[in-house]
């Protein structure tokens, strides 16, 4: 058990720990340009934070069946016509 327990920690080594700190440091040049972003452009960060608690617009409604307007596809043929 002690010779499993061995390799298993070379493989760490030797395979995931150069991963994980290569990962790492990929992550921290990520947030560290975000965090410059942020600081040149506060207006945006906050346009932003705005943005995610807004409501959503309300969907459109079509008009009534009582509704003064009709496509001219559904009137009838003597309107298109120009008849009385």
């Amino acid at each position: 058990m002690n010779e499993t327990l061995l390799n298993v920690a070379r493989f760490a080594f030797v395979f995931i720990l150069p991963i994980a700190l290569t990962a790492g440091a990929a992550l921290a040049l990520f947030f560290l340009g975000a965090l410059f972003y942020v600081l040149d452009h506060p207006e945006e960060l906050h346009r932003l934070i705005e943005a995610a608690f807004r409501r959503p617009p309300k969907p459109a409604r079509g008009p009534g069946p009582d509704h003064y307007y009709k496509a001219y596809w559904s009137r009838d043929s003597s309107h298109q016509a120009g008849e009385k």
